[in-house]
């Protein structure tokens, strides 16, 4: 016979009713996690079904993904936020697209950085990610068929368009079919118990400026090291005493740090914005954003006459970017978003207007819109959405 510990308190009565009560309620989310799985295995071999089907066709499905998200987050969710639904039900999807075939995605390196995290949110963890030094190298890469899918930086709502993604949408026969709007969340972490032990803080320059506030209150006299990505300072920090690293969170998770303060940047509202280019297009989900490319002659009134086939058949233009073309001075390509897919009547109808009026243009992708904040039209280097 065991003898309890002499410290043992035995249990009032109400604390025995509510032990009773929370024993009761772990039964019943026991009985909703195996409902749960079953619906799940339910689910996945739907999926198969549906894929043995497809036969060739691709797996990956944005438009209808996007659909999939939509009805989940509108659905009866309780107390969970439509984030939250989104999280699960993107790694749902996840899952059941890598029983027909895991997706390789390339996205700008290291691991670590805004650009995984971009893959991750999109597309889940069941894809193969792979991290590579350059821009070029990520869209070089689908090109190849070395990968399928290409996470691409093209703006930040508080830095601006990313200039080589734009150059290169212009030059590559890749499509647009996807898009990611990441929330820069900065995080200090270490390997300190606190971050009065900190003397240096490691981190991309730009990073280190959008935390100026922060480290100016907690550490005015730390040493701040700008280095070539947040990644890098996450890895110097795992193993250097003292020192901390300013980044994402995904970074404390590789590099096995402690994020001691979260979401230390000194503007909440910044957001980096991704485009996932392939060799698809996507079909209309109901919500769509298309990206083009055209330039105009040089003369008086030429971008403004381009402008209005948008206008004219009452599309909304969110965005517009110009860049330098290589090919002459004082001329210019102009990058533009509007509202609606390439399918859709309006859009189509202006955009048969414009092969008639424009001496260049490219239409980059119609792709399902993510709800969120357009960025600015500045130009920054592409570091910015590491």
């Amino acid at each position: 016979m065991t003898t309890p510990p002499a410290n043992t308190t035995p249990p009032t009565g109400a604390t025995a009713a509510v032990d009773e009560h929370i024993a009761q309620r772990r039964t019943r989310i026991d009985q909703i996690d195996q409902a749960i799985v079953a619906l799940l295995g339910e689910r996945a071999t739907t999926a198969q079904a549906i894929g043995a089907l497809k036969g060739a066709a691709p797996v990956y499905r944005p438009e209808r993904e996007a659909q999939v998200l939509a009805a989940a987050e509108a659905g009866e969710r309780g107390p969970l936020s439509p984030e939250a639904i989104r999280r699960v039900f993107v790694e749902i999807i996840s899952a059941c697209r890598g029983l027909e075939r895991t997706s390789r995605v390339a996205y700008l390196g290291p691991r670590g950085t805004f650009s995984e995290m971009a893959v991750v949110q999109h597309f889940g963890s069941s894809v193969e990610a792979q991290s590579l030094p350059s821009i070029d190298d990520v869209v070089r890469a689908v090109e190849s068929g070395a990968a399928d899918f290409a996470m691409v930086p093209v703006e930040n709502s508080t830095e601006g368009a990313i200039g080589r993604s734009l150059d290169l949408m212009l030059q590559t026969p890749l499509r647009a079919c996807g898009e990611v709007i990441v929330r820069v969340r900065q995080n200090f972490m270490t390997r300190e118990a606190a971050v009065a032990s900190v003397t240096k803080v490691y981190s991309h320059a730009q990073s280190l400026a959008q935390c100026h506030g922060w480290l100016s209150r907690h550490l005015p006299a730390a040493e701040r090291i700008a280095v070539s990505s947040n990644a890098e300072a996450a890895r110097m920090a795992s193993c250097e005493p003292g020192t901390a690293a300013i980044g994402p969170a995904i970074a404390a998770s590789h590099y096995g740090l402690a994020i001691l303060a979260p979401n230390i940047e000194d503007e909440s509202t910044n957001r980096t914005r991704f485009l996932v280019l392939g060799n698809q297009d996507a079909a209309p989900s109901g919500r769509d954003r298309t990206s083009l490319v055209m330039s105009a002659h040089n003369r008086p009134g030429a971008v403004h006459a381009l402008l209005s086939p948008f206008a004219e058949a009452g599309v909304s233009m969110s965005r517009i970017e110009s860049r330098p073309a290589r090919t002459s001075t004082w001329e210019y390509y102009f990058f533009i978003d509007i509202e609606g897919h390439r399918n859709d009547p309006p859009v189509a109808q202006a955009l048969a207007r414009l092969e008639g009026q424009a001496p260049f243009l490219k239409v980059i992708g119609s792709y399902p819109a993510t709800p969120g904040p357009v960025a600015s039209q500045a130009t920054v280097s592409p570091e910015t959405p590491r």
